[in-house]
């Protein structure tokens, strides 16, 4: 056999045990409407309008002493099984109404990452940090495509009515998988666009097959979907261990 039909059998064995890696999913592209819901910013992720987000003069709104009774807050935290030492995020932590609950489940040797992209709702959190004296609470001042979380170190990312106000959903969620440890867990709690009973806006508003679509493009599994509370799905996904 002659030299050049000898490489060629080499390094078509070569090819042949080594079989083409699978090709990652493509990107999915933003699309514009100047035709749009008012309560919307015309800007459309996989079919989906991106709702405006809520500003920190709405911050009293969060807190306010019916949201008990209208959401059942209360049953959520026990839910997700949040124990003491874990390092947990809280995205969208607007006022601290579940960052607080949280710091006392994770106790002194865990830690809740407090997210959001206004200054004022941290200003809110490191008050009362203050006030009640808390310190395994850290205020993280994000972006609009990134959480800025440590890679690889968080047990549980919890995004309560928010993840439909991502103007870079795409952006965020690579951030936030990233962040995850193996087999960590991302938490969906989205008002449910599929009762129309649920008194909220509609592009506040995702169905769980619209969370799907858009995960499924990401390295999570779906997990379970929770249906334990009056007007909003609790989506979990779990990081793919690798």
């Amino acid at each position: 056999m002659c030299r050049f039909s000898l490489l060629l059998s080499v390094g078509l064995a070569a090819l042949a045990a080594c079989p083409a890696k699978a090709a990652a999913p493509p990107v999915p592209k933003y699309q514009y409407n100047r035709i749009h819901d008012p309560n919307g910013i015309g800007k459309f992720y996989m079919g989906r309008e991106i709702a405006w987000v809520m500003g920190h003069q709405a911050a009293n709104w969060l807190e306010r002493p019916e949201r008990v009774k209208e959401e059942h807050t209360h049953k959520l935290l026990p839910a997700l099984q949040i124990k003491p030492g874990m390092v947990v995020a809280d995205i969208g932590a607007g006022s601290g109404y579940y960052t607080f609950p949280m710091a006392n489940l994770v106790g002194p040797t865990g830690k809740v990452l407090a997210v959001d992209i206004q200054k004022e709702m941290l200003t809110i959190i490191r008050r009362r940090m203050k006030t009640r004296r808390v310190s395994n609470i850290e205020p993280i001042l994000g972006t609009i495509t990134d959480p800025k979380l440590p890679a690889g170190q968080v047990d549980l990312i919890l995004m309560v009515d928010v993840y439909h106000e991502f103007s870079h959903p795409y952006e965020m969620t690579l951030a936030m998988v990233r962040a995850l440890k193996p087999g960590g867990r991302l938490v969906f709690v989205e008002y449910r666009l599929e009762d129309e009973n649920v008194p909220i806006k509609l592009v506040h508003k995702m169905s769980q097959k619209q969370v799907l679509r858009e995960m499924s493009v990401h390295s999570v599994r779906h997990a379970k979907t929770l249906d334990m509370l009056p007007w909003q799905h609790v989506m979990i996904f779990e990081k793919v261990r690798r």
